[in-house]
């Protein structure tokens, strides 16, 4: 039998690391919010009782991968949010994804974990650009996006809504 196990990442200020059942229930309640909710996704990872057995089936598969961010050097394990990449046969192009708890909005967290999420995807997988898609009221991802040195391609219509496109090319630096 082949394992396979899910990557821990790390920033400055972060650990991104595989779901466990423990965080089902912070992911739960952070989801359960309108702006969690509103964050994106789109995708059944919102089924957080399913959360952690499914990360085992679709990271290998390649659809969602998603990761648990926390502060490094944290004793209390706070839940900060998640972050990944989400790919279904649908998509046009890997996306980076990300949804952070309330308490953590404003501090560069979503900026620093996106960009160990798109830097592990650029550097494990052959493309050439990532894609962040945007609600065009969401002011604070597009600003991510930008920070992420992203850039604005188009909006478009996808599964009843309306989403900015913003590219994230693959470059030579981070």
């Amino acid at each position: 039998m082949t394992a396979f196990e899910i990557p821990t990442l790390t920033t400055d200020r972060l650990r991104l690391r595989a779901f466990c059942a423990g965080d089902l229930d912070a992911f739960a309640a952070m989801r359960a919010t309108r702006r969690g909710a509103l964050s994106g996704y789109g995708a059944p990872v919102c089924a957080s009782r399913g959360l952690a057995d499914d990360d085992r089936v679709s990271w290998p598969m390649g659809a969602t991968r998603l990761w648990r961010v926390g502060l490094r050097k944290d004793r209390q394990r706070a839940f900060v949010g998640a972050v990944g990449t989400y790919h279904p046969l649908d998509w046009p192009e890997p996306e980076i994804i990300y949804s952070l708890d309330q308490p953590f909005w404003r501090q560069g967290f979503a900026t620093e974990a996106s960009r160990a999420a798109r830097n592990w995807l650029f550097e494990h997988f052959p493309f050439a650009r990532a894609a962040s898609f945007i609600r065009p009221e969401n002011f604070a991802s597009k600003r991510v996006a930008e920070r992420l040195g992203a850039v604005y391609e188009s909006t478009s219509e996808s599964r009843a809504s309306s989403f900015e496109g913003w590219v994230h090319y693959r470059t030579g630096g981070s």
